[in-house]
């Protein structure tokens, strides 16, 4: 089946481990998302695995894991994969143990080449084998310039991640593929990314958690859900962080979820209806959609998102003609 097809009464049970982003999966800046920790115990309850996959490659697991505590999310070190230790298994693999490696990042990059057998320094002069990048408050000028030199040199260079925003409590403010880009400008040389979407990442998650079947939940199309396709794995969006209703019905095929919820507990725990029907001609969970007279028909009631899914599924088959977001507030969005 497409996206958002597929119905299923339960992914909890469906599913062996389940692979949750952080930030706007379990929080939103200082706070948590309602529900999102008592959904994690649940889900535990039930017999899922549950590990935290993270872009942020500034804290260290310990770090990582000591906040969700904070939040009411039970957490260990173990539970944490971040796309530092991603990054430092990529450098594993291609250099003899021992070996130094530039760090243009913070303490988490320096904790994982560490537990890889790398050795971090911070000079370019400290006669590196490759470079590393990761986002961490601390990176200014002077790191970025020691970057620039080493990968000027020719030295292999790898980012945790690439992207160009990161959310904070006071806005948008540049991530990690803003600062390689610095480097970037100033050597023309363009770095190998370990994070999501890139399939680094999730190999890492599924090797440290042992996962058979895992579900990637996130709320980013253009990392979460784009690595799960890459992996050939299955995602839940979640509404609850960057991407909503209007940019789901604009993604691309290789941006699309295996399902969608409005949060992370109606996701595990609600039953999805399958959407049925042909074209352009949708119907689920008691909505059905269709497009005739140049617009978009809505009829129905009940749960928004199985109505969302009925006029994504018929809006991407449709493939052209009227705008679908009109329809949305239709649906209750």
């Amino acid at each position: 089946m497409r996206a958002l097809e597929r119905g299923a009464d339960h992914l909890v049970h469906d599913y062996d481990t389940a692979l949750l982003d952080l930030d706007g999966v379990l929080y939103i800046g200082p706070d948590a998302v309602e529900g999102a920790p008592e959904a994690v115990q649940q889900a535990r309850n039930a017999g899922m695995r549950v590990a935290f996959v993270t872009n942020n490659a500034s804290r260290t697991p310990d770090a990582v894991a000591k906040h969700l505590g904070e939040l009411g999310v039970s957490a260990t070190a173990e539970d944490v994969v971040t796309s530092a230790q991603a990054a430092a298994t990529m450098l594993a693999e291609r250099l003899p143990a021992g070996s130094r490696v530039l760090v243009v990042g913070g303490e988490g990059l320096v904790a994982a080449l560490r537990e890889r057998g790398l050795e971090p320094v911070s000079s370019a002069d400290d006669d590196p084998a490759a470079v590393v990048q990761g986002y961490a408050p601390e990176v200014g000028w002077a790191q970025l310039a020691e970057g620039a030199y080493a990968v000027g040199r020719g030295l292999p260079w790898i980012a945790s991640n690439l992207d160009r925003t990161l959310p904070t409590a006071r806005g948008t403010a540049p991530g990690n593929g803003a600062l390689v880009g610095v480097i970037t400008v100033a050597t023309g040389v363009r770095p190998v990314a370990a994070g999501k979407p890139e399939l680094p990442l999730h190999q890492e998650a599924v090797r440290r958690t042992g996962a058979g079947h895992p579900l990637v939940v996130g709320d980013r199309l253009d990392t979460d859900i784009e690595g799960a396709n890459r992996a050939g794995t299955d995602s839940l969006l979640v509404l609850t962080g960057v991407d909503g209703p209007a940019d789901l019905l604009a993604a691309e095929p290789g941006l699309r979820p295996t399902y969608v919820a409005a949060d992370l507990r109606t996701g595990l725990f609600d039953p999805h209806p399958e959407v049925t029907g042909n074209g352009s001609d949708r119907s689920c969970g008691g909505w059905s959609v269709s497009c005739s007279g140049g617009r978009w028909q809505v009829d129905g009631d009940g749960d928004k998102v199985a109505g969302l899914r009925a006029l994504c599924v018929a809006a991407w088959t449709a493939g052209s003609g009227p705008d679908p977001a009109a329809a949305l507030p239709a649906l209750g969005w």
